[in-house]
């Protein structure tokens, strides 16, 4: 067995694991807060993955990563989840079929928006999409005003002091596109996940590769078919794709898209976070009040929000019908 297989076991044990734990721990622990923290863990997941991605941009290119992510990506979810398996209602299969379209789109536009745009601003760029969806969705004053400072924010995070005249238009429209994703993402993924959970993102993640690999395969750069890049391409793909979006799946069916757009806001955050760990990035004070920000109108939504329990017993009922 080859290095690169023996990587791929343990990822896929260490999921398997982490997945089936979670699933256990649903049952003992209050229900409100389990999908923040697996929602926090995710993101935590995909910005370590972003940080490693960009170091295999010049070997790979853009569209390069996105194919490996993205494949790789899927073969560790297909090999814990088994989605030949899973069985989908007419009413689920185009929610389904969105789902994997968008994510699959939304990786792919947001690694084209980097090359020519800084991180932080197309992170708060996409952001867009998902920010929007929680401000249109309020219904409390209480929601109304999380959503303000969340926006606040981002606006003071954002270099906008260096002119947004310097940014790449094309870039940028790229970065707006994946937001536009992201929230497709969010809407979609609620009605396709609604039976098998975190399951679903292995079937969404194998819709995402038929049509996003032979595209970023057939524009990547040379270096992608070099041996000694598939290990580092696993690693991403395990913290960029098969983690993150399989915890997402499970905030996803038992949160409202409301809140869960809302607690996004803590992405920005998490991404200059780790771009400073991992990149040496430096914050100004501005920034990290704007941080601050952030994370008080994430803490605010979930301190504040209000349990789905019609939803959260249908899950269970749906759980108990399957032993």
């Amino acid at each position: 067995m080859t290095a690169t297989s023996i990587t791929l076991v343990i990822f896929s044990s260490c999921l398997g694991s982490a997945y089936r734990m979670s699933a256990t721990s649903l049952k003992s622990i209050t229900p409100v807060f389990i999908p923040v923290i697996v929602l926090l863990v995710s993101m935590l997941s995909l910005q370590g993955g972003a940080s490693l991605a960009k170091t295999l941009f010049p070997t790979v290119g853009a569209t390069g990563i996105t194919a490996l992510r993205l494949g790789f990506g899927t073969l560790i979810l297909c090999i814990i989840f088994k989605p030949w398996r899973l069985r989908f209602s007419r009413e689920q299969r185009t929610p389904l079929l969105i789902y994997g379209l968008s994510l699959g789109a939304m990786n792919f536009l947001f690694y084209l928006s980097i090359r020519t745009v800084p991180l932080g601003i197309a992170v708060g760029l996409e952001f867009v999409g998902p920010l929007t969806l929680a401000l249109l969705g309020s219904r409390r004053a209480l929601d109304f005003v999380w959503v303000l400072l969340a926006v606040a924010g981002l606006w003071f995070l954002l270099p906008f002091s260096t002119g947004i005249a310097s940014v790449d238009p094309v870039g940028a429209l790229f970065a707006l596109g994946a937001g536009a994703c992201w929230a497709i993402y969010i809407l979609s993924g609620q009605r396709a996940g609604a039976e098998h959970g975190a399951a679903t993102v292995a079937i969404g993640s194998l819709i995402a590769s038929l049509v996003f690999v032979p595209v970023g395969l057939t524009f990547a750069a040379s270096g992608i078919w070099q041996w000694s890049v598939v290990p580092v391409a696993i690693l991403v793909a395990f913290l960029s794709t098969a983690l993150p979006y399989s915890l997402e799946m499970v905030a996803l069916t038992r949160l409202p898209a409301r809140i869960f757009g809302t607690l996004m806001s803590l992405e920005p955050a998490v991404a200059a976070l780790s771009g400073m760990m991992y990149l040496h990035e430096s914050l100004s004070g501005k920034q990290c009040l704007a941080l601050l920000a952030i994370i008080l109108a994430s803490a605010g939504a979930t301190l504040t929000m209000r349990p789905r329990k019609s939803q959260l017993n249908e899950v269970e009922l749906t759980d108990n019908a399957k032993k």
